[in-house]
């Protein structure tokens, strides 16, 4: 923390980037936070504060998406692997260079997916021996 606070001593005369800094880290604050009301107060107070058009912008789109914000502080539950999942299909199209054969897209998509969920399990299972192992 001592290194940051030289950094924006030295190269941030105005107060901008650390203002700017001081509400990201609000922001992941209230998507840490387990408590709706806490949550909801976490990152106004350092919007106001940091009185940025940026931070005020960012202060509207988490209005506009507080019910998705929210229902992830109350469930933990997030669509990451689906649009995982997404962009490596989009990838896959991509790099293909346009599939004449409809079943040779599938099948890369398909192949990606196979090595995609062994890799994972492979990965849990390591996890799960390295703690029981303890």
């Amino acid at each position: 923390m001592h290194r940051l606070d030289r950094v924006f001593a030295h190269d941030d005369p105005t107060g901008e980037i650390g203002a700017a800094w001081g509400v990201k880290e609000r922001l992941r604050m209230l998507l840490a936070c387990t408590d709706l009301d806490t949550a909801r107060g976490l990152h106004g107070v350092a919007v106001v504060a940091a009185d940025l058009p940026e931070a005020w912008r960012l202060w509207e789109t988490i209005n506009d998406w507080w019910d998705e914000i929210e229902t992830f502080i109350e469930t933990l539950v997030t669509n990451a692997r689906t649009e995982a999942a997404n962009t490596a299909v989009k990838h896959i199209k991509r790099t293909g260079r346009g599939y004449r054969n409809h079943r040779h897209y599938q099948a890369r998509i398909l192949l990606r997916s196979y090595r995609q969920t062994r890799w994972r399990r492979a990965r849990l299972n390591q996890q799960a021996t390295t703690a029981n192992c303890g």
